[in-house]
C-alpha cells in the first residue's frame, strides 16, 4: 500500500527547474517508493536503476560512461552513495542535453556524497530531503500549499484533536512507512535490524569504528538526551570514548540523517546565551527502541515524555518544510540563565516562537520563555504553545495554544 507523499509535488517543481533531482534521507522511509510511483505516474518511460543490485552498482563503480549509455534519461538512479563517479560522468552530459528533470538520484548518505554533489553539479541539481511518514501524510490529508507557522492557521481545515494516548503510540511506533502499513512487521524485530544494517553497513562505510559495541553504546546514550543541550564531554565519558570521537561519531549520525543537531538562535537577541545545539533523533521510534521504552502507555507517563513529545513536534516541523522543498528555518533560544523557547521560526524578518507542552490546559506561567524573548527587542511574530489542546484559543494577545495535530 503506497501513502503519497507530500514531497511529489516539490519533485514535480524541481523536475521543472533543473536537469538532476537528488532525493537525501534516511535508510527505509520510502525514497525508493517515492520514486518509482512517481516515474510511473509523470513518465513511464522513465527507467528505474538501483545501485543496491551488484551488477548495476559495479557498471556504475567501474564504467560510469557505459552506464549512462545503458540508462538513458529520463532515468532514476536509487542508492547513487555507491557509485558517486556518477556524478563526474552526468555534469557534461546535462550541460550539453540541457534536459530538465533528466536525472533523478536518490542517496541514503549526506557525505561524501553531498561534497561530490557540490563540486560535480553545482547549479544543476536541486536537493530535496525526505524523512518518514508525517502525521498529516498518514492521515490521507490534503496538503496545504505553505509551511506551519503561528500565523497561517486559517490555512488549515479544521484539526482531528490527537489525544495523549494516539499521540504516544505515533512517537514509540515511529514514522517509518513500513511500521505504518496494515501488516506491519514486529516493532522491537524492525528497530533492531534497522540498527544493526545502519551500523554495519552506512558506518563502517564512512568510518573505521574499532569496537561496534561501544559505538552502539554510544547512540543509546545520545537517545537517552533527545532535547538536551549537546554536551560532548558528558556524552564521551560516559561512553568511553574521546570528546573527539564523540564529536566525529556525532558528525556522522547527523551525515546519516539519525539526529538533528538544532542549533542556538543568536542574531538581535543578545549575546547572554549558550552555544552548544540541542539533541534530536530523526525518528522518535528509534528513539524509543534504543532507551527501552516499548509501551506508548509507559512513554506517556515516564520520565522521557516531555522530551518525545518535543521531539515528534521538531521531527513534524522539520517535515513541514522538507516536504515542501525548504529547509527549515528552525532555531532555539536559551539564556545562560536558563530562560529558554524550545523552537523559533525564523521568516520574513520576524521570529516565531514556539513552545512545547504535555498539557491539555497551558497557561500564561508556559509563556515566561517567551516573554523573555521579547524582552530582548527581537522582532517577534505570532507564537504558539504546541501542547494537547483540542483546537486553538488564543493565551494572550500574540500567543495561541495550537493542538501538536495543526502541524502539516
Amino acid at each position: 500500500m503506497y501513502v503519497r507523499r507530500y514531497l511529489e509535488e516539490a519533485v514535480r517543481e524541481f523536475s521543472r527547474s533543473f536537469p538532476v533531482v537528488l532525493i537525501t534521507g534516511p535508510r527505509q522511509v520510502g525514497k525508493s517508493t517515492l520514486v518509482q510511483a512517481l516515474g510511473k505516474v509523470e513518465d513511464p518511460s522513465r527507467v528505474y536503476v538501483s545501485l543496491d543490485t551488484i551488477q548495476s552498482r559495479a557498471t556504475a563503480q567501474e564504467d560510469p560512461e557505459l552506464f549512462l549509455r545503458q540508462h538513458p534519461p529520463p532515468v532514476t538512479v536509487d542508492e547513487v552513495q555507491h557509485a558517486p563517479q556518477l556524478l563526474d560522468a552526468i555534469k557534461p552530459r546535462v550541460d550539453r542535453e540541457k534536459e530538465r528533470g533528466a536525472y533523478w538520484l536518490t542517496g541514503s548518505q549526506s557525505f561524501p556524497l553531498m561534497q561530490q554533489v557540490s563540486e560535480s553539479l553545482a547549479g544543476r541539481v536541486g536537493i530535496l530531503s525526505l524523512s518518514g511518514l508525517s502525521a498529516a501524510e498518514e492521515a490521507g490529508l490534503p496538503r496545504s500549499e505553505r509551511p506551519f507557522r503561528p500565523d497561517r492557521l486559517g490555512d488549515l481545515p479544521s484539526v482531528e484533536p490527537t489525544g495523549v494516548e494516539a499521540l504516544f503510540q505515533r512517537i514509540v511506533r515511529g514514522s517509518f512507512p513500513r511500521l505504518a502499513h496494515p501488516d506491519p512487521p514486529p516493532w522491537e524485530g524492525f528497530y533492531n535490524s534497522y540498527v544493526q544494517t545502519y551500523i554495519e553497513r552506512d558506518v563502517r562505510s564512512l568510518m573505521d569504528v574499532a569496537n561496534l559495541a561501544t559505538f552502539q553504546r554510544f547512540v543509546r546514550l545520545a537517545a537517552a538526551r533527545i532535547g538536551q543541550l549537546l554536551n560532548f564531554a558528558d556524552l564521551a565519558r560516559d561512553a568511553g570514548v574521546s570528546p573527539g570521537t564523540a564529536q566525529q561519531w556525532m558528525r556522522v549520525l547527523e551525515a546519516t540523517h539519525q539526529v538533528y543537531l538544532l542549533r542556538p538562535y543568536f542574531e538581535n537577541v543578545g549575546k547572554r546565551q549558550i552555544k552548544s545545539p540541542k539533541l534530536y533523533f530523526r525518528d522518535t521510534g528509534l528513539a524509543a527502541f534504543l532507551t527501552g521504552w516499548t509501551s506508548p502507555q509507559a512513554a506517556a507517563g515516564g520520565v522521557m515524555a516531555g522530551a518525545f513529545l518535543e521531539n515528534y513536534v521538531l521531527t513534524e516541523l522539520l517535515k513541514s518544510y522538507e516536504n515542501r522543498g525548504r529547509a527549515a528555518p528552525l532555531w532555539f533560544y536559551r539564556t545562560r540563565e536558563g530562560q529558554e523557547v524550545d523552537f523559533l521560526l525564523a521568516e520574513d524578518g520576524l521570529l516565531f516562537p514556539l513552545e512545547v507542552k504535555l498539557s491539555a490546559t497551558p497557561n500564561r506561567r508556559h509563556l515566561r520563555g517567551i516573554r523573555s524573548l521579547a524582552r530582548t527587542g527581537a522582532p517577534l511574530g505570532s507564537g504558539a504553545v504546541l501542547c494537547l489542546v483540542e483546537e486553538p484559543y488564543p493565551l494572550d494577545r500574540s500567543v495561541m495554544a495550537v493542538p501538536v495535530a495543526a502541524i502539516r
